[in-house]
């Protein structure tokens, strides 16, 4: 069973509740008994394997761009 954080609307305390995914997501506060309701929190997302980055999708070129050689050939004209 996943555990879920829970915030009082009462007295604001904030514990842990082991819950089912089926179980409705209102809990009563350890503390003052007020009713609490379910946190969200942001779930890191990890990405592992080819093709994540930007480096893997682009092929090599022959001309790599060279600001310098660029500059070179504007003053030559």
């Amino acid at each position: 069973m996943p555990t879920y954080q829970y915030q009082c609307l009462n007295c604001e305390h904030r514990f842990e509740f082991k819950q089912s995914f089926s179980a409705k997501p209102i809990a009563v506060c350890p503390v003052c008994h007020g009713v609490a309701h379910r946190l969200f929190s942001a779930v890191p997302i990890l990405f592992k394997g080819p093709g994540f980055y930007i480096t893997d999708s682009r092929e090599e070129r022959e001309h790599s761009f060279d600001a310098k050689k660029l500059k070179e050939k504007e003053k030559g004209k």
